[in-house]
Parts: structure tokens; C-alpha cells; sequence
């Protein structure tokens, strides 16, 4: 469904590790919004759904809704360091444009 880089897999980790809150699994969720039209969302999740689409990459659970599942399928999402700045970026094979920062596609 979609691939976490190892660069990913290690922020993830560390994100959870650091979480005072128990953890169920990172939510990867598409909302509308962002200069594109639809955004990327991301956060720890306490809780799983049951309707929750759930992969476990490298040891990382991430939980993904039925509505953002096939709008993310084939994604890799890679974790960056740089002097410019640090993120997560996402390529997305089904989005028709993307805007400059990365965050935020047209389906």
C-alpha cells in the first residue's frame, strides 16, 4: 500500500519512543485543504479505529481511514534532514500536482 523509508522508519521511531502518551500507531490521513487541494496529515495516534487500514512497516504500526487509503496507495513517504530544513516529504504516484512544499496534491 505505501513504503516507509528506513530515514522515515527512524523518525517515526524516535517520535514514538519520545511520546509521553502509549501509542497505538502513526495516522497517515488525507484532508482537504492546503494550496493543492488536499493536504497530508500526520500524527501518534492512542487509539486504532476499527475501520483503520493497518500496516506494520519496520516495526512501525501506521494506521491509515478508509477515506485517505486509496488516495495514498503506492506513496513512499521519506523523512529529510537538510541545512534547509527537515520533514517528512511524500511522492505520491496518484497525485496530478503537488505544490512546491510537498505537502499538499491534487488527486
Amino acid at each position: 500500500m505505501i513504503t516507509l523509508t528506513p530515514n522515515a522508519c527512524k523518525a517515526v521511531s524516535r517520535f514514538i519512543s519520545t511520546a509521553t502518551d502509549p501509542v497505538a500507531g502513526l495516522r497517515i490521513v488525507v484532508s482537504g485543504g492546503g494550496c493543492a487541494g488536499l493536504q497530508y496529515n500526520m500524527k501518534l495516534e492512542a487509539e486504532k479505529q476499527d475501520d483503520d487500514n493497518v500496516l506494520v512497516i519496520d516495526g512501525v504500526t501506521v494506521l491509515i481511514d478508509p477515506y485517505s487509503a486509496p488516495l495514498i496507495e503506492g506513496t513512499t513517504i521519506d523523512f529529510v534532514d537538510s541545512l534547509s530544513g527537515s520533514g517528512f516529504k511524500f511522492e505520491n504516484p496518484k497525485a496530478a500536482k503537488s505544490c512546491e512544499c510537498g505537502q499538499s496534491f491534487a488527486a
